[in-house]
């Protein structure tokens, strides 16, 4: 992987949006790093996975970060402990003390996407976003990943999402192909069909 990485060419980026700004910058810090410490990337990329995980599991600490009546030391103060309770390296938290001090650490999802997709690019991965009611075991992530390099798709990087309201079954999303086979897509076709039948 990370003769991969290294080889990749170094063509200025073009960021296009804010998330895409913070994740060039968090990329050029860690390739940056790589100088003294080879496996900064993937320990990076980790972190903010890390990061990202609390995030979306923890609905306390989403709240806590964003509630405007703190103040950004505030935030930082009680981020900080928890970021290094649970091993994000410095890297990490200090884009989200950045984050936090410009408010906006609203746009931290969409940042470990960006990121994530940048990382991929460079790897020659695809990335492959899959939603589900519920988390997919390890089974059902191989599963998966068979059947999408069975149907021509390589180098698949699965990036997870829940979402209760689609009740079971799954969305997979591959660049801008969709396939829905979650059941409240079913049962809004179910529906259609029935009201074209009355």
């Amino acid at each position: 992987m990370a003769d991969s990485i290294a080889s990749a060419d170094k063509v200025a980026p073009n960021p296009t949006g804010l998330s895409d700004r913070y994740a060039l910058a968090l990329l050029g810090l860690a390739d940056d790093r790589r100088a003294t410490d080879p496996g900064a990337l993937d320990r990076i990329a980790a972190d903010l996975e890390r990061v990202l995980g609390l995030w979306q599991q923890d609905a306390d600490f989403q709240g806590f970060l964003a509630d405007p009546r703190l103040a950004a030391r505030e935030q930082m103060r009680g981020a900080f402990p928890v970021l290094e309770r649970i091993g994000v390296g410095m890297e990490v938290r200090n884009l989200v003390g950045v984050m936090i001090t410009n408010r906006r650490l609203g746009k931290l999802p969409e940042v470990a996407a960006a990121f994530g997709a940048k990382l991929a690019e460079r790897r020659g991965q695809q990335i492959v976003t899959v939603t589900t009611a519920h988390s997919l075991n390890d089974t059902q992530r191989a599963q998966l990943v068979a059947r999408l390099t069975e149907a021509g798709y390589s180098g698949i990087r699965l990036s997870e999402r829940l979402d209760p309201t689609v009740l079971g079954g799954l969305v997979v999303r591959i660049g801008s192909r969709l396939y829905d086979n979650s059941i409240k897509s079913k049962l809004q076709r179910l529906q259609f069909a029935m009201k074209g039948a009355a």
